[in-house]
C-alpha cells in the first residue's frame, strides 16, 4: 500500500506567467513511470523542499498522458518560490485527492461549464476532457468570467476550442489587453448574465462551476431558472483544500472533509450544509 504522506520527486518541464502573479506549470515524475490515473477536479500536493506544501488543482486532461498541468496563484512563500523555479528544477508531488467530477454520469448529457476567475483552473481538465472525446458528451458550454480581460486565464486555449464547443466570456471590466474586446465587443458583466438561454436541454445538462463563494449562490439559482434539475448541479470547493487526507481537520465542514468527500459537491449537499459555499448566518439559501 502507497504511503499517501510520502512526495515523489517531479521535474518541471515548463513554467511561465501567463497573466501577472499566475504561472502555468508542466511536469513529469523525475524518474519515469507514468502520472497517476487522476479525474477531473482532483487535485495534488505540490511542495517545495524546505519551504512547504499546499495543495492545487489538476488543470490537465487524463486524455493527454504524460504530464500533469497546474496554474499556480503567486500569494505566499511557497507560491513565491514555484514561481521562481526554472524546466528542469524538482519539486514534490503527492496525490491525487478528492472525488473528481461524476464523469460516467456526465456521458451522453450536454456541460454547462461556468467558472469565475481562477475557477477556470479545475474545469479546464474538464473542457480538455470533453473535447478529446466529442462522442461520449453532448454539446458543451463554457461560460467564464473574470474582474478584467486582463485577468482571463487560458484565453488563447479556450478561444482555440471554440470550433468544438460554445465559449462565452464576460468582464466587469475592459482594459484593451489580448483578444477579448476584438472578439467579444463591450460586453461586461458578471458571469451569471450569460447564463439565460446556456441550456438547451434542461433535463439532459449537467452544470460544473467553480469560483469565488459569492459566485455559487447566485449561479445555481440562476441555473435553476433554465430549468436544470437540482440533481445535476455540481461545484468544485477547491479554496477549502487541506492535507488532501483528511487528517489535518482544517477542511472540515461539519460532518465532511472538502478533501476526501470532495472538492466536488453537489446541489444539495451545499443546500443541507450552506457554510460550505461560506453563506453569511441569516442569508437565504435558493430553494
Amino acid at each position: 500500500m502507497n504511503n499517501l504522506y510520502l512526495t515523489a520527486d517531479w521535474t518541471i518541464l515548463e513554467i511561465r506567467e501567463i497573466i501577472p502573479g499566475h504561472f502555468f506549470v508542466s511536469l513529469s515524475p523525475s524518474g519515469g513511470g507514468g502520472v497517476p490515473e487522476y479525474s477531473p477536479g482532483q487535485f495534488f500536493q505540490i511542495s517545495v523542499h524546505g519551504i512547504g506544501e499546499a495543495p492545487v488543482s489538476v488543470s490537465s486532461s487524463p486524455t493527454r498522458p504524460g504530464t500533469l498541468e497546474m496554474c499556480i496563484r503567486k500569494v505566499g512563500r511557497l507560491t513565491a518560490a514555484i514561481a521562481g523555479l526554472r524546466a528542469g528544477n524538482r519539486v514534490g508531488i503527492r496525490g491525487p485527492f478528492g472525488n473528481g467530477f461524476p464523469l460516467e454520469r456526465m456521458r451522453g448529457n450536454d456541460l454547462v461549464l461556468l467558472a469565475g476567475g481562477l475557477g477556470i483552473v479545475p474545469l479546464r481538465s474538464l473542457v480538455n476532457y470533453a473535447v478529446d472525446l466529442p462522442g461520449e458528451f453532448g454539446q458543451v458550454t463554457v461560460l467564464y468570467g473574470a474582474g478584467t480581460d486582463a485577468q482571463l486565464l487560458f484565453i488563447d486555449d479556450l478561444l482555440g476550442l471554440s470550433r468544438d464547443i460554445n465559449i462565452q466570456l464576460i468582464v466587469q471590466e475592459i482594459t484593451g489587453a489580448g483578444p477579448y474586446e476584438e472578439r467579444f465587443g463591450d460586453r461586461t458583466g458578471f458571469v451569471t448574465d450569460l447564463i439565460p438561454g446556456s441550456v438547451t436541454r434542461p433535463t439532459r445538462t449537467f452544470a460544473a462551476m467553480c469560483g469565488p463563494p459569492v459566485f455559487y449562490r447566485y449561479a445555481v439559482s440562476a441555473l435553476l431558472a433554465e430549468g436544470l434539475s437540482k440533481r445535476l448541479v455540481y461545484m468544485s470547493l477547491e479554496r477549502r483544500m487541506e492535507c488532501g487526507i483528511g487528517k489535518c481537520g482544517h477542511c472540515g465542514v461539519g460532518y465532511r472533509y472538502t478533501c476526501v468527500d470532495g472538492p466536488i459537491f453537489n446541489y444539495w449537499d451545499a443546500f443541507n450544509m450552506p457554510e460550505l459555499i461560506e453563506m453569511r448566518e441569516g442569508e437565504p439559501w435558493i430553494s
